[in-house]
């Protein structure tokens, strides 16, 4: 038996109210308040309490989905009977990304699903030949309605299901368009039951809004077990997947592949790939830091760029780091080093298209800045990593080791740590030089031109 009420309801946020409001209290947004008819199931399934030891389960509940830069993220391979939210730009890869899981899953002689709502057969074996993807076990069904998927599902009973896209999906028990935060949400309430009863695991792509967020409620990455966002410039080649919410696994982990003709490649030596345009002559402003991306460390190149500003207030542009960081980070510049900034303008970028908002990229922050605005330059084989505390101290960080053996496999000779990290040896080939303060930092490791 279904109910059905009807409710004001926010097209960008999922914000409920019992009348129009012009504006949405919740995300601030105009004109997004619209009516919709919620309907909804009032017979549940009756359960019992279980103990948690009386609790059976197979040993092995996480299968791998033959791209070992998705497990990763995943936290080690797709648990079964999850569901997986894939989120990100038009053209960024989220089906090839897909359809390239799908038949590494299916030659493992699994039954695959791949439900397009936005595609037809044709333009899928169009990419699938492109891809080299052939496998009888896998099936493409285009098909937007609801109750028409999950009679194909309880059908064929595949072993995973891909949803392309959950906004194109559309229930004939709810009287609102294909991509209502209505639709949205009975759309995933039905496949969270049938993932949480049989045990099939599905994987939905998702849209993104302008600003980045996922488009739709807000309670559908809830209902998901993990939810996965696939960035990158789609004029550039490389693409990180990083996960933001995950119920069987980290959150810190990312994985790294370079789009190319015959599909996504995964990156086995990120470090390589962020430094593959780095340059043994490195200009004043770029330093190389350690960041750590959940169980492995990544150097990246960093940059920075210092100018006299026309402008009455100085321009704080940062790609790739917290912009709230950087400005506490020129604050101790300013008190603890003397180094006037007030009118200059600061830009700081991350190559590659890599988020580092770790603490451990202060120093390198620091020195790119300090090394620019006076003209100097940092040795191209060094590595920086430490976090900045306001009196100008270097203070530790997590995952030093790893850190440096990455610095040493891939030929630095130096790498800059806080002095606080005495767990340290000095038993490695690359040097280590330790520091206590910023301004000790940038007299070891600047040269003038």
């Amino acid at each position: 038996m279904s109910k059905v009420k009807t409710k004001w309801v926010c097209t960008e946020c999922g914000y409920k109210t019992e009348k129009y409001l012009g504006k949405c209290p919740e995300c601030g947004n105009w004109g997004s308040i619209v009516e919709e008819s919620v309907s909804f199931d009032v017979n549940f399934p009756k359960t019992k309490a279980i103990a948690v030891n009386e609790i059976e389960f197979e040993n092995e509940i996480r299968e791998s989905s033959g791209l070992e830069e998705f497990d990763r993220v995943l936290g080690g391979g797709i648990v079964k009977g999850s569901i997986v939210l894939i989120a990100g730009d038009p053209g960024i890869g989220k089906s090839t990304l897909t359809l390239q899981v799908s038949n590494s899953v299916a030659q493992k002689n699994k039954r695959v699903l791949y439900v397009s709502a936005e595609e037809s057969a044709n333009q899928i074996k169009l990419r699938a030949q492109r891809l080299n993807v052939s496998c009888e076990n896998l099936f493409i069904y285009p098909q937007i309605n609801l109750e028409e998927i999950k009679k194909t599902i309880e059908e064929l009973k595949p072993d995973t299901v891909i949803i392309d896209s959950i906004q194109a999906i559309y229930s004939s028990e709810v009287t609102s368009t294909a991509g209502s935060v209505s639709q949205i949400r009975e759309c995933c309430m039905s496949f969270m039951k049938m993932a949480k009863t049989t045990g099939t695991t599905i994987i939905i792509i998702g849209h993104v809004t302008k600003d980045g967020n996922i488009a739709g409620p807000k309670i559908l990455e809830h209902m998901v077990d993990t939810v996965i966002y696939f960035e990158g410039d789609k004029y550039k080649s490389y693409r990180i997947l990083r996960a933001v919410k995950n119920r069987f696994g980290n959150t810190s982990e990312v994985g790294i592949f370079e789009m190319c003709k015959e599909g996504l490649v995964e990156v086995k030596n990120p470090s390589e790939m962020f430094l593959n345009e780095h340059t043994q002559s490195s200009p004043p402003g770029s330093v190389i830091i350690a960041a750590n991306e959940g169980s492995r460390p990544l150097l990246v190149e960093l940059q920075a760029l210092v100018g006299t500003t026309s402008y009455p207030s100085p321009r704080r542009v940062v790609n790739g780091a917290d912009c709230g960081r950087v400005l506490q980070i020129l604050a101790v510049l300013e008190k603890r080093v003397g180094l006037n900034l007030s009118k200059q303008d600061v830009y700081v970028n991350i190559i590659g298209g890599l988020e580092v908002d770790e603490t451990a990229a202060d120093l390198g922050i620091a020195l790119a800045i300090a090394t620019c605005s006076r003209d100097a330059v940092v040795d191209s084989q060094t590595v920086i990593v430490g976090e900045i505390g306001l009196s100008g101290e270097i203070r530790a960080v997590n995952n030093l080791e790893k850190r440096i053996c990455e610095a040493e496999k891939l030929g630095f000779k130096k790498i800059i740590i806080p002095e606080a990290n005495k767990e340290i040896k000095n038993n490695y080939k690359i040097e280590i030089v330790r520091v206590k303060r910023l301004i000790d930092a940038i007299s070891a490791c600047v040269s003038h031109n």
